[in-house]
């Protein structure tokens, strides 16, 4: 259970995030959710800056695990349980950075190992990671997810 083992890595999940404008934070259709872009939020504030600038490496991954955490809990409050999720399908992250900053899948690698590290092979998946000139807010990063839920 993903509960179970949310619990024994001791993560628990933000609040989820209300949408910013309008849109809704996650959809539903033929057995897919799409989970619509999301940025790092850690106790109620923005991680903000721009990769190469403002933010290092390591800066940046934790602002997409925090990102993925956020991603979780939209999903969690969504299904009402995480293990409708069969997999992990992709994952789009933005990376805001800074002319020059070229590691964005490193950094995009915050999520991703998360989500292996939650949900096994389930969570592996297809991934792009880019950089932007700029984000919402001036996020650090947003990240987009597809996954397909069981039958």
């Amino acid at each position: 259970m993903i509960a179970q083992r949310l619990e024994s890595l001791g993560i628990v999940l933000p609040a989820p995030f209300m949408p910013a404008a309008n849109y809704l934070g996650c959809t539903i259709d033929a057995g897919v959710i799409y989970v619509s872009g999301h940025g790092p939020i850690a106790g109620g504030q923005a991680i903000t800056g721009k990769l190469g600038r403002d933010l290092d490496l390591d800066q940046g991954r934790a602002a997409a695990r925090i990102t993925a955490l956020s991603i979780l809990a939209t999903l969690q409050a969504e299904l009402g349980d995480l293990d409708k999720i069969k997999r992990i399908v992709k994952v789009f992250g933005m990376v805001n950075v800074a002319p020059g900053f070229n590691q964005t899948p490193a950094v995009i690698d915050g999520c991703s190992d998360l989500f292996v590290e939650i949900f096994g092979d389930a969570g592996k998946h297809a991934r792009s990671a880019i950089g932007v000139a700029e984000l919402p807010f001036d996020i650090a990063v947003e990240i987009e997810l597809i996954a397909r839920l069981h039958p």
